[in-house]
């Protein structure tokens, strides 16, 4: 049976604070759960109703602890809970070494949980490994987050910086820093580097002055639409899933 002092944890990580505090998050429904076990994440507690199945040895050393749908309901913080709701330690990925001779990702500013957790879903899917944030983008532990990463989360090695100084200290890589932009050079008809860094900018104000004059090849995503009307830009996650693909589709027909 849960225990009130689990309720009260589980419901408590449900802000930054406590996660920084306790180093541990919380991830909904079997699929996603799964997925970071496989991934090598390490349970802390798994609360689950009846309806949910699984295979022996499927969620590490760590029984679930059966309780009822109204609980899920108020543990959970979905719009529509799923049967298991689950604890995990955070993992540290910042003592991983960045391979500067492959494609980073940059982040300055991301603010909305699902733009991001879509993009570390993005950055998973085209195998780029590690994801510089500014200090300002959204917690990585974020709910929200977490649920709309699909498990990228355990995959990737996401750190936290001063962004400005990062980009200072890499152009000593002699490496391109790229940027979008919606003034930038078409980048279907730009030649693309298979090493460098690449920095998506806030959803709202784009990429900040001070990170703008480190960067070395703008680039934008030209449309195609004949609409008199249209919107300023393409939703970040959606430009970063676009010009992921790109560097990826030229550096596969150099290969």
């Amino acid at each position: 049976m849960l225990s009130k002092n689990q309720e009260k944890l589980i419901v408590s990580l449900s802000k930054k604070k406590y996660r920084d505090k306790l180093k541990l998050f919380v991830a909904e429904g079997p699929k996603l759960i799964l997925d970071l076990v496989n991934s090598g994440l390490k349970p802390f507690i798994i609360v689950c109703d009846k309806h949910f199945h699984y295979k022996k040895n499927s969620l590490g050393d760590v029984d679930p602890v059966i309780t009822t749908e109204s609980v899920i309901k108020k543990l959970s913080n979905l719009k529509t809970p799923q049967n298991v709701i689950a604890v995990f330690h955070q993992q540290n990925n910042f003592s991983e070494k960045i391979d500067i001779n492959s494609l980073i990702l940059g982040l300055d500013g991301i603010q909305d949980p699902g733009n991001f957790g879509t993009i570390l879903r993005i950055a998973d899917w085209f195998g780029i490994k590690t994801i510089i944030c500014s200090t300002d983008t959204v917690d990585i532990y974020n709910p929200k987050v977490v649920q709309s990463s699909m498990g990228a989360i355990a995959r990737l090695n996401v750190r936290y910086e001063n962004l400005e100084e990062f980009c200072i200290k890499y152009t000593e890589s002699q490496n391109i820093i790229y940027g979008a932009f919606t003034n930038g050079d078409n980048i279907y008809n730009t030649q693309l580097s298979p090493k460098g860094l690449i920095i998506m900018g806030n959803e709202g104000n784009g990429i900040r002055p001070e990170i703008e004059k480190l960067i070395t090849q703008k680039l934008s995503i030209p449309t195609f639409s004949t609409n008199k009307t249209l919107p300023e830009s393409l939703n970040v996650s959606v430009a970063t899933a676009v010009i992921c693909s790109e560097f990826k589709r030229t550096i596969g027909k150099r290969s």
